[in-house]
């Protein structure tokens, strides 16, 4: 089958059926296509490998154009842009009144009436850290404040930063910045902050070294900003012991907000939004299947509530029972003795 036979006429198929010909011919039997088309549009996540000669190769490669990109904005930037606001509202959150309160003083009312402090002649904080154990709410906090707002949700893990290849970690962070100051009104949330945000030492260390890099880029580009602006940055972390000191002064992260594990009355309001919609047997209570466990999180909460879920379908059964919950407590706990990831719990 000659290719050429299945593409359209213009100069952009000419080149693809140009470059397959030159591609024919024994030994070659495999090829790698990509950069089909012009320098103003980009293919993000393609990577289809073809045989030169296999019959109707274009048909299962999945290609789209997902927008004209802006010259200024690297590609690899774009990812972390959520075009809509966060479906999130406070209302999902249980208990968390105070670091409600806090962060609605600290990144809403900035951005929905910055004169308000201009009224009273103070300076608006640039941007907070949520700090807590994992599964507290840090993320699900920042989803929050960012539907209340409807601005713009940047959102990136330390992980993203720390790159490979020299100087890449510091231009995501110049990328990002940028991108959010185009963007503006824009909340940044940069989750598990403390993979590049530790306390800086000497070290010889290429990827020590890199890292390091990384924090003073950051450290740079919250200068960069005025706190009247319409940029907010919202830092998470598990660790805020480890952060180094010059992330968090005054100036750069002007609040920090704890995020403490939920109490029992905390609890009983995180079981009852997670089991609101669910259609729950008339015995299942909180004090029935959670009230005699050990302290569990939020996101633990949530989990076991699904997982609940799950084992009514399993029975094909429309009602969840008490040992439903009981089953997915047994589960859970079982998945946190072998390591299971923090992330099945998020």
């Amino acid at each position: 089958m000659d290719p050429s036979d299945e593409l359209d006429a213009g100069s952009a198929a000419i080149r693809i059926v140009v470059v397959i010909k030159q591609l024919r011919g024994t030994p070659t039997t495999l090829a790698k296509v990509h950069e089909l088309f012009n320098d103003e549009q980009d293919l993000l996540h393609l990577n289809a490998l073809v045989m030169v000669k296999a019959s109707g190769m274009f048909k299962n490669v999945p290609t789209a154009i997902v927008g004209v990109l802006p010259d200024t904005i690297d590609s690899s930037a774009l990812g972390h842009k959520l075009e809509k606001p966060p479906k999130e509202t406070f209302e999902d959150i249980g208990g968390l009144e105070g670091p409600i309160q806090e962060i609605k003083e600290s990144v809403e009312l900035p951005l929905t009436h910055p004169e308000y402090y201009e009224e009273m002649g103070i300076t608006a904080p640039k941007g907070v850290i949520l700090y807590g154990e994992p599964g507290t709410g840090k993320t699900l906090l920042a989803k929050a404040v960012a539907n209340s707002t409807s601005a713009t949700f940047i959102r990136a893990t330390g992980a993203d930063l720390v790159q490979k290849n020299s100087g890449e970690g510091a231009k995501l962070v110049r990328e990002l910045f940028k991108m959010a100051k185009g963007s503006a009104p824009c909340i940044v949330f940069l989750d598990e902050i403390d993979a590049v945000g530790t306390k800086r030492f000497d070290t010889s260390s290429r990827g020590e070294q890199e890292v390091q890099r990384t924090l003073l880029e950051l450290l740079n580009q919250l200068d960069g900003f005025e706190s009247r602006g319409d940029v907010k940055v919202i830092l998470a972390t598990n660790r805020i012991d480890s952060l180094d000191s010059a992330l968090l002064r005054p100036g750069r992260i002007d609040r920090k907000i704890e995020l403490p594990k939920p109490d029992e009355k905390t609890r009983q309001k995180i079981f009852a939004i997670h089991t609101a919609g669910m259609n729950l047997a008339k015995d299942v209570t909180f004090e029935a299947v959670m009230s005699k466990e050990k302290i569990m999180c939020g996101a633990e909460i949530k989990a076991v509530c699904t997982e609940a879920g799950m084992l009514a379908l399993r029975a094909q059964r429309k009602v969840v029972c008490v040992d439903d919950f009981a089953k997915a407590i047994k589960n859970m706990m079982l998945k946190n003795k072998g390591g299971a990831p923090e992330e099945i719990y998020a």
